[in-house]
């Protein structure tokens, strides 16, 4: 009995037994699906990837979302708020009542619980943004009405902006090439989500600089700035490509770069 009471006593004394900590969860690159946003909610191409969705307790949940030109969300409010990290392109955003705000790559949004808003790309860029988004009792987002045309200012931006490049290089000789070049080539090849707006530009600047082309270069190096690219890494880029693409190449790409840096910030 004496050894049976020791052994109970002994046993007591030992610290609990640790709960299982929980695993670390990694979602790795490529083995999510985008998806196309419901039309009832947006205007335009829309491709949505959701990058973590709660489980259990959490309530916070993160996607990232790739609006085609001109393509935006409808009116909508979160009864918790919503924060938007701009990854790439050029986008727009507007609460109800204040001016359409233009966003770039790099710039955050946050928009307060209960705000009346919309977002999405701007007429002739495309745009991609990581939402993340708290629940309030399982519910994210309240759905309300579309953004006109009027509301979203596509035409009175188009007007003002004046023919894209495409038209006015091809227009007057090649209309539908410069149509195919607006609504295909960069309104739907560039907004796949497959690619980010940025590494688009990459790519396509680092093929421009083997094929030597300086005028198309140079239209392509400003889009990739507006992309999210620095300066700093497109001079790498022509620096990487002189051992591969040619020396006269890359020094021809500076020349072109040297004459964009200068019209940028």
């Amino acid at each position: 009995m004496k050894h049976f009471a020791a052994a109970a006593l002994a046993l007591s004394m030992l610290p609990p037994v640790a709960a299982a900590e929980p695993e670390l969860q990694i979602s790795w690159a490529g083995t999510r699906t985008a998806n196309s946003a419901p039309a009832q909610n947006f205007t335009g191409s829309v491709r949505v990837e959701m990058l973590y969705t709660p489980a259990g307790p959490e309530r916070t949940s993160a996607g990232s979302v790739s609006f085609a030109a001109g393509a935006r969300t409808a009116w909508h409010t979160h009864p918790l708020g919503q924060t938007l990290i701009v990854t790439a392109g050029v986008g727009r955003v507007q609460r109800l009542g204040g001016p359409i705000e233009e966003i770039k790559a790099g710039d955050v949004v946050h928009i307060p619980p209960g705000m009346k808003h919309w977002h999405g790309a701007a007429p002739t860029s495309a745009m991609t943004h990581i939402a993340i988004t708290e629940a309030l009792d399982g519910k994210a987002v309240d759905w309300l009405e579309q953004v006109s045309d009027a509301q979203y200012g596509a035409s009175q931006a188009a007007a003002a902006a004046g023919p894209s490049q495409a038209q006015r290089l091809l227009g007057d000789v090649a209309p539908k090439l410069a149509q195919l070049t607006d609504d295909v080539l960069f309104g739907d090849v560039w907004a796949r989500p497959g690619l980010s707006p940025r590494d688009r530009s990459l790519i396509t600047v680092s093929a421009l600089i083997a094929m030597n082309r300086p005028d198309q270069l140079r239209s392509h190096m400003s889009r990739a700035l507006d992309n999210g690219l620095s300066k700093d890494e497109l001079a790498e880029a022509l620096t990487h490509l002189a051992f591969y693409a040619g020396w006269p190449n890359a020094v021809t790409a500076t020349g072109v770069a040297r004459e964009v840096f200068a019209t940028r910030p």
